[in-house]
């Protein structure tokens, strides 16, 4: 099998990549850039067997050629909130018509799915069960589940999207929710460090993301799906604690609102269905193997 990973530089695409490297599928990674710095840590004996596509996900062209050959796809390509804030219209570019361009082309290759990152964005501060955005990020995702829906009522192109709380772990260091891997890094180095916000959240390690997309594509898939991966809640004090213990003396503290982002979402029977036995990483187990890899980094400079 061979697998395009749309957004192949960013952080989620490297442990995807990560894991289906390990099972001996073959990896095309697409993006506006080959960055390949995060998956060669991470991987670094079957790194190099990637092959690296470039192009423009809001291209519809870029997308068709960067499919060629491949038997499915896995999209995760994308903006993140601040920066579908301060440029809405290119934020819809490529978050939303990026999305419909990926569908384009699987239904084109003729691929029976697709799966793709939507995000917990979709949902506001105050409902984890009916998804009601605040954002433009949020609003875009949830549009692009709404086209997963209708690509699957017209064409029966199945699909499955992921809507990650926070997601930390190494290599997650843009966006507004990155504070997790930021302070483990700040620890490892021993440097000071604020994370932007405040109050609980679920926080889902990197690699159990990562799973829930592997299994999703070894297997068989009819209709639209999108499951919240919610993790583990937890407090940011408690994140903090947790770093102090795994990096005693860590100057780690934290400021600013709670993320507008629901914390309490019901039990997904669904999920466990389709995708039994996904692993669930604790807040401490995930803390210590993202400071333990910027430990290890800091150790080779």
């Amino acid at each position: 099998m061979r697998v395009l990973v749309t957004g192949g530089s960013g952080f989620l695409g490297a442990w995807i990549m990560r894991r289906l490297l390990a099972r001996g599928i073959d990896c095309v990674a697409f993006d506006l850039r080959a960055k390949p710095h995060l998956l060669e840590a991470l991987a670094p004996e079957r790194a190099a067997t990637v092959q690296w596509r470039t192009g423009d996900i809001a291209q519809r062209a870029d997308v068709a050629r960067a499919l060629e050959g491949c038997d499915a796809v896995i999209h995760l390509a994308g903006i993140l909130t601040p920066d579908c804030a301060a440029n809405p219209v290119r934020g819809a570019q490529i978050n939303l018509i990026g999305t419909l361009n990926v569908f384009d082309a699987a239904r084109a290759a003729g691929l029976a799915r697709v799966l793709y990152a939507s995000s917990a964005g979709v949902f506001g501060p105050d409902d984890g069960a009916t998804p009601h955005p605040q954002t433009h990020y949020g609003a875009f995702k949830l549009a692009c589940e709404g086209s997963a829906r209708a690509y699957w009522n017209d064409h029966g192109i199945a699909s499955v999207g992921f809507r990650p709380l926070v997601v930390y772990g190494a290599g997650r260091e843009t966006g507004s929710s990155a504070g997790p891997s930021l302070a483990c890094r700040a620890a490892a180095r021993n440097e000071r460090y604020t994370m932007p916000f405040t109050g609980s959240t679920g926080f889902v390690f990197a690699d159990d993301v990562a799973a829930a997309y592997e299994a999703a594509l070894l297997r068989d898939i009819e209709g639209a799906h999108a499951f919240t991966l919610a993790g583990e809640l937890a407090s940011v004090k408690t994140v903090i604690d947790t770093i102090a213990t795994i990096a005693p003396g860590a100057r780690i503290d934290a400021a600013g609102s709670p993320l507008p982002i629901a914390t309490a979402f019901p039990h997904d029977s669904a999920l466990e269905r389709l995708l039994p036995g996904l692993p669930r990483t604790s807040v401490e187990a995930g803390l210590r193997q993202t400071v333990d890899f910027y430990r290890c980094e800091r150790e080779a400079e």
